[in-house]
């Protein structure tokens, strides 16, 4: 290795995280030069690497594939730069909308190399966001079963009034679930962190839980991109609020009519009231369509 080129994605490290710092592994290895995408946001980096390099006599090249850079680590920037992770949405509907039938049914619309991406995007993530709604109505492990994946993302359940069954399938899977409600109810936080969840109480109003609150603190628990796998009624209200960032969304070619739809969204009376979005990709997967669509102007953060 002594005298090759190191490229990498981001800044080498100059302090003791997990992990010793990159620079010092670098230097000792006796490498001539790197060439990096992207300075590291992180406080405690945030250009030291560059110049620990420079003062041990190793020229550093900034800026090839800044861009891809930034969005393969979009998650950490977000975290570093906002205190919040990349929220991403996923979605599943028919061409016309439709995620559910109206007596709940839902499996399945799309595909099964759609449902094989979607777990692909959720193994990516560092946890998985559900609602109460959603858990009781289908009983969702929420893991990454479709894909291989080195370790299981954290799985999450937005829970009011702490209704999570102590048998519920999300407690199946290895991992960490976390449950965040408005209850204060002693008995049913002992109940559910006996059965091995960790359980935060984040009151909002109306009795129901504080969901930009929800985002600092898995900020705090250095929750990089969340991929959220909700019912209608906390997509609406996470949209409304503000807090997602990214929208994943499988159209299947179907038209299911009247059922149960993406997001519930107040009725506008003009259309300056709009979210405006920006297309990122569109792509086939199987049958299906798979669009990914980011709140305009998200990612410049």
């Amino acid at each position: 290795m002594s005298g090759a080129t190191a490229y990498v994605t981001l800044e080498p490290c100059s302090h003791q995280g997990r992990t010793g710092p990159c620079c010092d592994a670098l230097i000792a290895a006796g490498i001539a030069k790197v060439v990096a995408s992207i300075a590291d946001p992180n406080p405690l980096v945030s250009g030291q690497g560059f110049e620990r390099l420079r003062a041990a006599g190793i020229p550093v090249e900034v800026g090839p594939g800044a861009q891809v850079s930034r969005e393969l680590n979009i998650g950490f920037f977000s975290r570093m730069l906002r205190q919040t992770p990349w929220v991403r949405m996923k979605m599943a509907a028919s061409l016309d909308g439709t995620t559910a039938l109206a007596n709940g049914q839902s499996q399945w619309i799309t595909s099964i190399e759609a449902r094989t991406d979607g777990h692909a995007w959720r193994a990516r993530a560092s946890a998985v966001l559900t609602g109460i709604g959603t858990l009781l109505q289908d009983n969702p492990s929420l893991d990454v079963r479709l894909v291989e994946t080195p370790r299981q993302p954290h799985r999450i359940i937005i829970d009011s009034q702490l209704q999570t069954p102590l048998d519920a399938r999300i407690f199946n899977p290895h991992g960490q679930v976390w449950i965040y409600t408005a209850s204060t109810d002693e008995a049913k936080t002992q109940a559910l962190e006996n059965r091995g969840a960790s359980v935060t109480s984040l009151p909002g109003a109306g009795g129901k839980v504080d969901l930009a609150a929800v985002m600092h603190d898995l900020g705090r628990r250095q929750i990089n991109e969340l991929h959220v796998e909700a019912g209608f009624k906390l997509n609406g209200s996470l949209a409304r609020e503000g807090l997602v960032d990214e929208f994943l969304v499988y159209l299947a070619p179907k038209l299911l009519g009247p059922g149960q739809g993406m997001l519930a969204l107040p009725a506008l009376q003009t259309l300056t009231g709009v979210v405006p979005l920006e297309f990122i990709s569109a792509d086939r997967v199987g049958p299906d369509l798979r669009l990914v669509a980011r709140i305009e102007g998200r990612g410049t953060f």
